[in-house]
């Protein structure tokens, strides 16, 4: 049984981002999976050579100038679906969910609404989307599955997953109503992976552009998240932050976040 390395990253842009991922896919520790979020990428303009250059397939699905979700993997995905295919999808939804499977292994990537404020319709579009992933779970797996259930779900669960929370209590990452609303799909049958490995406070995932040193002052969020059934998340070995790409030339505001399994 060898190790099987998944990551999830926000990249704000694959284009802008491209020397950041090849460096990534690149290392020693380069991921097997690679989940990606806010691509801002149209499906005809997606860098499919520059991946298949380095040994990964794609699959993708994307619109102009937003979001925009990507699973970029070493062996080809079977099952490919994008959006929650509930009949209610909107153009917006496809470039934010995309659900990939590796033999028993299935992989949700998903570009959570920030939310905006809490009195905006897109905190609502927010809200329902936790609601519509918890159903699209329950129609769609069991947590005997091996599943993992990752990306930028923009919400911190705890207080040591975000300097100073007292000072975010009414965030529309970190408010009550968004954590009891990531609660209720998580109570379906998730793990959190990297919690259970990295118990320990100020592990971010993400660092502002607009707060001044927030990455060497590490004021940051982890929103970032690896979310595994019982049955995916006893083969954990290990999860962390790939903060060296946060540190890199014209870096994201995030970085990866990466799972070790035993698969």
């Amino acid at each position: 049984m060898g190790d099987m390395r998944i990551a999830t990253f926000n990249v704000n842009s694959l284009k802008a981002r491209l020397p950041i991922v090849e460096s990534f896919l690149k290392s020693d520790n380069a991921p097997d999976i690679l989940c990606l979020q806010e691509t801002k990428c149209q499906d005809e303009n997606f860098p499919v050579d520059f991946f298949a250059e380095l040994g990964y397939r794609c699959a993708y699905s994307g619109m102009k100038s937003y979001n925009g979700v990507a699973v970029i993997s070493r062996g080809a995905p079977g099952v490919i679906t994008c959006g929650f295919c509930d009949g209610a999808d909107t153009e917006q939804d496809r470039a934010r969910l995309i659900i990939t499977r590796f033999e028993d292994l299935s992989v949700v990537c998903t570009y959570v609404p920030q939310g905006k404020s809490m009195d905006s319709p897109d905190f609502l579009y927010k809200l329902r989307f936790f609601e519509r992933l918890r159903a699209l779970f329950e129609n769609n797996f069991s947590d005997s599955d091996r599943l993992l259930w990752t990306g930028d779900i923009n919400v911190a669960k705890e207080d040591i997953d975000v300097t100073h929370p007292d000072n975010k209590r009414d965030h529309v990452c970190f408010c009550q109503e968004v954590k009891d609303a990531l609660a209720q799909v998580t109570s379906w049958g998730f793990v959190d992976v990297f919690r259970k490995h990295r118990p320990n406070p100020g592990e971010f995932s993400f660092w502002d552009y607009r707060i001044k040193g927030a990455l060497e002052r590490n004021i940051g969020w982890r929103i970032d998240h690896l979310l595994a059934t019982p049955a995916l998340s006893n083969l954990s070995r290990d999860a962390y932050v790939a903060r060296e790409l946060r540190e890199m030339e014209r870096p994201s505001d995030h970085t990866a976040v990466v799972g070790v399994f035993g698969l």
